[in-house]
């Protein structure tokens, strides 16, 4: 069997999706960012303190600032804009953490007043296209806290299979935390291609 190494993305921008667009964050977004990214229940579960204007602005100048992934060891930052309306109501991102093993990882934060309408799943799903499609990984994972309810959902829905349950593996903002790890093979991909609906149920169109 033939293995194709990933070798980079450069996405067109904006990757439209049904009702999103996602694109590089810029310095206009950062009212929009510092009004979920500075809440302590949008951080509960996340790896980063909420933030202030000046964290933000720094991000945006360094690790945000980038719009393609080029080598293992990069990631890439997208803000989650409503096509309709234009408002930026999260992010997500896409680590690309092995050439090698062809391995990646997903993750995603949305603005709670935005939430319930599947924005997260649908934005997650297009960085899932990214992947397998664009930049060609063999393998996507995700991290997620076992009290974190709704992202282990979210994982569910986009089809990715929960693989282990790490019984208080690490020391996570004062406690120990249970770690879920989810993860999808490029081959497993094509099942779940066809774009979820506005509830985040996947909707396949072959």
């Amino acid at each position: 069997m033939s293995v194709h190494l990933p070798s980079a993305l450069r996405p067109g921008y904006p990757v439209r999706t049904e009702r999103l667009l996602l694109r590089p964050l810029t310095v206009d977004d950062v009212d929009a960012l510092l009004a979920y990214r500075s809440r302590p229940d949008v951080c509960r579960y996340v790896p980063f303190e909420p933030m202030t204007r000046e964290v933000i602005d720094q991000r945006l100048a360094t690790a945000w600032a980038n719009t393609e992934l080029t080598d293992e060891g990069q990631a890439l930052t997208l803000g989650i804009q409503l096509a309709g309306t234009g408002d930026l109501v999260g992010d997500v991102v896409l680590f690309w953490h092995s050439r090698e093993h062809g391995g990646g990882e997903i993750g995603w934060v949305v603005n709670p007043d935005f939430g319930g309408h599947g924005y997260a799943t649908e934005a997650a799903h297009a960085l899932l296209r990214l992947g397998f499609d664009e930049l060609g990984l063999h393998r996507i994972i995700a991290r997620i806290d076992e009290r974190n309810e709704p992202s282990a959902k979210l994982a569910q829905r986009l089809g990715m299979r929960q693989e282990a349950r790490l019984v208080h593996n690490e020391l996570f903002k004062g406690e120990w935390s249970t770690e879920l790890d989810f993860a999808m093979l490029a081959d497993e991909w094509p099942a779940y291609r066809g774009a979820p609906d506005s509830r985040g149920a996947r909707t396949v169109r072959d």
